[in-house]
């Protein structure tokens, strides 16, 4: 019998207590750790080094596919699942993008969940119907994306971090706090983000958030 450790990164606590009772009713199978936030299922996954990581996408402080990135590159062996509600074709790309190998929906977790653990603990991708539909769909497309849309992959990890930040409405100060930078340094990141997204005011940037997938509105 295999034993596979799972970590869980969401930031509903209905929705942990419930993948907790569905996960550890198989044999073998034991959830590691929680987290709430992106920046918590980061230091988690450095700590605890799970077989798997399921992880919801639009979590504060830090969101699920920037919290995919930085697991990725630390813990490389790790595979990781996103679970979300989300499901457009360009999220779908920047998932994998960010090194995720499966994609459930929430609404499919009762029927996929188990066998898409059981696959990515393979190492081999698994990904639920609406899903495989959407890549599909891209691919006999030709995967052309509109290019304004693009605009999250121009952007630095710390200036992703940062956008999220200010539009969940942290300050300066709090930032810097937050990330052990000087406030300095998130005021000249800001001013990059700004000028390379074209944004004028943090309503802008709200908006900009909102519509990527960072924060929930």
């Amino acid at each position: 019998m295999k034993r596979v450790r799972i970590l869980i990164a969401d930031d509903h606590e209905m929705v942990r207590r419930g993948l907790r009772a569905l996960l550890e009713s198989q044999p073998g199978w034991e959830v590691a750790g929680e987290a709430v936030t992106g920046r918590q299922a980061v230091e988690a996954a450095k700590r605890l080094l799970p077989d798997l990581v399921i992880m919801d996408i639009t979590m504060p402080e830090m969101n699920g596919l920037e919290a995919t990135r930085q697991i990725r590159r630390a813990v490389p062996k790790t595979e990781i699942l996103i679970l979300s509600v989300h499901d457009s074709e360009q999220l779908v790309r920047e998932v994998l993008e960010a090194g995720a190998r499966g994609y459930v929906l929430k609404s499919d977790a009762g029927r996929d969940l188990i066998a898409a653990v059981e696959t990515l603990c393979q190492h081999k991708p698994f990904f639920t119907a609406k899903i495989s539909e959407i890549m599909l769909e891209g691919f006999l497309k030709g995967g052309v994306i509109d290019p304004s849309r693009m605009t999250p992959n121009t952007l630095t990890t710390r200036e992703r971090e940062i956008i999220q930040l200010l539009a969940e409405g942290k300050s300066n100060k709090e930032i810097a706090e937050l990330l052990d930078i000087s406030v300095k340094t998130v005021e000249t990141h800001r001013s990059h983000v700004m000028e390379k997204l074209n944004l004028h005011s943090i309503s802008d940037l709200v908006r900009y958030a909102v519509r990527n997938e960072l924060i929930q509105p």
